[in-house]
């Protein structure tokens, strides 16, 4: 069964081509996917390396957490599954209604 491992501390000018070298040192690498800013288009700093075995996923994590690609220290460990965000509404966003004093209506002066 593939694992998925977290890489962080990445130089905006690392590839995935990059990673899925280095980390084929380690075993057979089953994808890699960069996360890129959608305003900047440039890297975020981290990714994602799916390795093909858990055998292969500890070992890359032993080979390669804390050490130098493209000038920076990268962190290499088991990802997490994503944790549950609150949905972003559009209009009104974070309005919850029902409380509006100060909005029109009578005052008592």
């Amino acid at each position: 069964m593939a694992k998925k491992l977290y890489v962080g501390g990445l130089a905006y000018e690392t590839t995935e081509d990059t990673l899925k070298e280095a980390f084929s040192q380690a075993g057979t690498v089953e994808s890699v996917v960069m996360i890129i800013d959608k305003m900047s288009g440039r890297s975020k700093g981290f990714g994602f390396v799916e390795m093909s075995s858990d055998e292969e996923a500890q070992k890359a994590i032993e080979m390669l957490n804390g050490k130098e690609i493209d000038g920076r220290n990268i962190t290499v460990a088991e990802a997490r599954p994503q944790e549950a965000r609150p949905r972003q509404g559009g209009f009104n966003r974070g309005f919850r209604g029902g409380d509006r004093r100060g909005f029109g209506g009578r005052r008592n002066w």
